[in-house]
């Protein structure tokens, strides 16, 4: 490469990081356990270390909290709960409630939606347009945080450029992942995080170096199906995030719709972003150079993403 090229490489890496856990959602979990009518013990659990009180709950006017435990008489838990600090160092908090009569609830707290309204039971009163508004935004965030999910998407197109096919390509990418970010939110397929997240870098590199030549191969001939294939593996990647976020048993359908969906909104908005760049530097001399680079430094962040993935497993 030119030093120009290697310059850029450089600077594209350095903007990058390089993370081996690229695309995880930074998550709490408060935990609440009603012992008694109006009587709650609750604690951050999942592995929060809430160092330094990041994040604070914010009860309903009725309720005392005492060191952990929360006593709201006998009207129970109803109200709003909050979180302070929510979208700060944590995207979101998920609140579990544990009731007096067995059942659990799940909210999802985000910056955008920083309470729950509790009714006292295990009775879910949240509306399907707050539910759909919290799992919409969540799958912005996990997109757009997801640097190895966005360099595919990126590598992709490169690899195609800005033509018709470009169209059945994420067409494809985004059914895949469909199908098995539902199968696997639903439990119906599993595999360990480890073997995923390597197959989700490998896959990065295989595209980004099919991406630096013009060689008529099968990626060059059917982008949408290489694109299908890598991204079933895209979408349990997908899936394991969801699973830390959790997902509202009576709300099931609507939350994985919505969270698709931003995970869609989020794609696109990289892919318009990436639209508006490429015109702005049209008639850059450079610009071949530069998507050399580019490439380049994102096949090696792979790699290195690839070989330490492995070494975990």
């Amino acid at each position: 490469m030119s030093r120009l090229v290697a310059a850029l490489a450089w600077v594209w890496l350095a903007l990058l990081g390089a993370p081996a856990s690229a695309h995880e959602i930074s998550m709490a979990e408060l935990q609440l356990r009603e012992t008694a009518r109006g009587e709650f013990i609750w604690q951050w659990t999942s592995g929060l270390y809430n160092q330094g009180g990041e994040v604070r709950p914010v009860w309903p006017a009725p309720c005392r909290e005492e060191a952990q435990r929360l006593s709201c008489g006998p009207q129970g838990l109803v109200g709003p709960v909050a979180v302070d600090g929510v979208g700060k160092r944590y995207s979101a908090v998920l609140l579990r409630v544990h009731w007096l009569d067995g059942q659990s609830t799940v909210h999802t707290l985000t910056a955008s939606q920083p309470q729950a309204r509790l009714f006292g039971s295990a009775e879910d009163g949240r509306g399907g347009g707050e539910i759909a508004g919290a799992y919409f935004v969540l799958g912005i965030e996990h997109i757009l945080a997801g640097i190895d999910h966005l360099l595919f998407v990126l590598a992709l197109l490169a690899l195609v450029g800005f033509r018709r096919g470009l169209i059945g390509t994420v067409t494809a990418f985004t059914l895949a992942h469909s199908i098995t970010l539902v199968l696997g939110a639903l439990g119906l397929l599993t595999l360990r995080p480890p073997p995923v997240e390597a197959t989700i870098a490998l896959s990065i590199v295989l595209v980004a170096r099919e991406a630096l030549h013009e060689q008529p191969t099968l990626s060059r001939r059917w982008p949408a199906l290489v694109a299908f294939l890598f991204g079933l593996v895209h979408g349990l990647g997908f899936a394991g995030a969801l699973e830390q976020i959790g997902l509202p048993q009576n709300h099931l359908p609507l939350a994985l719709l919505t969270f698709n969906l931003g995970v869609e909104a989020g794609q696109l908005l990289v892919l318009l972003l990436a639209w508006g760049l490429v015109t702005l530097l049209r008639r850059w001399p450079a610009r071949r150079q530069a998507r050399t680079a580019m490439l380049y430094a994102t096949g090696s962040l792979a790699v290195y993403w690839t070989l330490s993935r492995i070494a975990a497993l």
